[in-house]
């Protein structure tokens, strides 16, 4: 078997004593991983890093096999990522989320913006594509949020807070007497034209981080990501 793909390199794991496994999130394939040989060369080594972008060929005899990568970089970001702090911890929690992604499992539009993340990590402004990313994750995963309209009325404006509840937006008439009970929505999630601030972001943040504790980490039995600790402290730093 043999397919041709495109990918951007989440991970890494050596393999005897030259070789690697490659993990790479691809459109048309998902989350996949092979083994590239000689991929601990002195040659190799600069090149397959986290965050560059990759042509794969994949080969094995059966499909369930692990297979074995030839790789072409064309995209390399891994030097520019390496020398930021944001842009390193951004990477890092980006390859989280993608790998709560059944293996395999092609998605498309993620990988697209996966990518298009990837090329801005460095930049404070990237963290509000993060987010919305964190919030594709969710939906993709099956607890996506209803941020279009409000829960109790129906109504598309005004919709300034979220139910811990059901993940669905609330007006501020209808929510103002629970609102101590209710998390912010930030509004550049509902609407892209709003400006985006950094304590918007910091809201936005907590809003995913609530959800995606209770739904997707929790119940796997894993902690909230590191990585993701690691990149909100650093953006706080950057304000």
């Amino acid at each position: 078997m043999e397919w041709h793909d495109d990918g951007l390199i989440i991970g890494l794991k050596k393999h005897g004593e030259t070789s690697l496994i490659l993990e790479a999130m691809t459109p048309a394939h998902g989350r996949h991983l092979g083994l590239v040989r000689g991929g601990r060369s002195k040659r190799w080594q600069p090149l397959l890093q986290p965050g560059n972008s990759v042509a794969l060929v994949w080969r094995a005899r059966l499909d369930e096999h692990l297979g074995l990568y030839a790789v072409e970089v064309v995209k390399p970001r891994a030097a520019n990522l390496m020398a930021s702090a944001l842009a390193l911890h951004g990477l890092n929690h980006l390859a989280t989320l993608l790998r709560l992604l059944a293996e395999r499992d092609p998605h498309p539009a993620l990988y697209e913006t996966a990518s298009t993340i990837a090329d801005h990590l460095s930049e404070t402004r990237t963290a509000a594509a993060l987010v919305r990313f964190e919030l594709a994750i969710l939906a993709e995963l099956g607890f996506g949020l209803d941020l279009a309209s409000c829960a109790a009325t129906g109504t598309r404006e005004d919709l300034i807070y979220v139910s811990p509840k059901s993940g669905r937006a609330v007006s501020r008439g209808s929510g103002a007497p629970y609102h101590e009970r209710l998390l912010p929505l930030p509004g550049f999630l509902g609407d892209e034209s709003v400006e985006v601030g950094s304590v918007a972001v910091a809201e936005a943040f907590r809003l995913t981080g609530y959800f995606l504790e209770r739904d997707v980490f929790q119940p796997r039995g894993l902690p909230m990501p590191q990585a993701r600790r690691a990149y909100l402290t650093e953006l706080a730093k950057l304000k």
